[in-house]
């Protein structure tokens, strides 16, 4: 073989490495170190979370899970593409589609991290584990409007066209939805001031109430009783006078009463009640401080009310307490032999 045949062939092997070859390892390399680097992120991640007791890596982890290798991707092609020998007509749009797809993908990461921290900064302030729907969202909005303009930024496109059309225009749409706007900064007000939170149990003055499922941008909605739900248009809400049964702690007090007999020890009817109140344990029953039975009400005609007063832990939990210490009061009632009267109807006929 000639020494021109073998400089030629060498000659062929450099231009295909810097063809193919050096761009696919300089892929691969971006790729490979974009999946370690994942792992020592993630475990950094979770343990600062240890240690400073925050709680939010889980939520680092699953919006950067999918994104860190997309990321790993987009370097390797750029990468890639720049230590390759091809055209620049065809590089140039490749390199604008990958700033696209990191803009993108940086903003979808950073709206849902702002949505959960938000989440997680709501529940620790009002005690709830869910916050209002409508909290979430305008924290998402307001990092994908960024991400917008700084995308078109990037692609160089004048945007001040489009704020100017969108100030004059936005007059007529405010008129134009004065209702919405109106519902809208009624929930935004809803959510911020923590008078109404997620999760607790309110009552209209018009009758309505229930739990707080959710506050979105147009209506508030309440979980009944009977597991229906209830919307109510925030501006409507926000005039509305309410009371919350959850402020401001959950627990409550209510009181049950017992009807006896004149004939009956009252000091030991008493001991019985609060024997049964506190002799076993009953879920959502607070004990400290302890119950205690008055006679606040007036004397019937044929019977002593004693009222047996004590808290519990939330609003749901007093109807299933108040039922089961009637039961257990009128079973030691029948037990002990005290009696317990009902009132007594004598029908007068006249004749002649």
């Amino acid at each position: 073989m000639s020494s021109g045949a073998v400089h030629k062939d060498w000659f062929q092997f450099i231009i295909e490495w810097r063809t193919v070859g050096a761009p696919l390892v300089v892929f691969l390399v971006c790729f490979i170190g974009g999946l370690l680097l994942r792992t020592i992120l993630f475990r950094l991640i979770r343990r600062w979370s240890r240690r400073s007791g925050f709680g939010f890596d889980s939520a680092i982890i699953s919006a950067t899970r999918t994104p860190i290798l997309i990321w790993s991707l987009i370097l390797g092609i750029d990468l890639a593409g720049r230590t390759s020998v091809l055209p620049r007509q065809f590089v140039v749009p490749v390199q604008i589609a990958l700033t696209v797809l990191w803009i993108v993908s940086i903003t979808i990461v950073l709206a849902q991290l702002a949505a959960t921290l938000v989440r997680l900064r709501s529940a620790r302030i009002v005690g709830k584990g869910k916050p209002p729907t409508l909290t979430a969202n305008i924290a998402q909005m307001v990092i994908s409007i960024l991400g917008l303009l700084f995308l078109l930024n990037q692609l160089r496109v004048d945007i001040r066209p489009a704020l100017t059309a969108l100030g004059v225009g936005g007059i007529g749409v405010a008129l134009a939805l004065q209702g919405t706007l109106a519902n809208l900064f009624a929930g935004l007000y809803i959510s911020v001031s923590s008078q109404i939170r997620v999760g607790d149990y309110i009552k209209l003055a018009t009758g309505e109430e229930g739990f707080v499922s959710d506050i979105t941008w147009r209506s508030t909605t309440l979980r009944s009783i009977t597991n229906s739900l209830i919307f109510i248009p925030n501006a409507k809400l926000a005039q509305e006078i309410i009371t919350n049964f959850s402020l401001p702690v959950p627990r409550m007090g209510i009181s049950i009463t017992v009807r006896v007999g004149f004939e009956e020890d009252l000091d030991r009817a008493e001991g019985l009640i609060l024997d049964e109140a506190l002799g076993r344990p009953l879920d959502g029953l607070i004990v400290d401080p302890p119950p205690f039975v008055l006679l606040s009400q007036p004397i019937g005609e044929s019977f002593i009310p004693l009222t047996l007063n004590f808290e519990v832990t939330d609003f749901a939990k007093q109807f299933r307490v108040q039922s089961e210490l009637r039961k257990r009061i009128l079973k030691r009632f029948r037990s002990e032999g005290i009696v317990m009267p009902y009132p007594i109807q004598t029908w007068v006929t006249k004749t002649g």
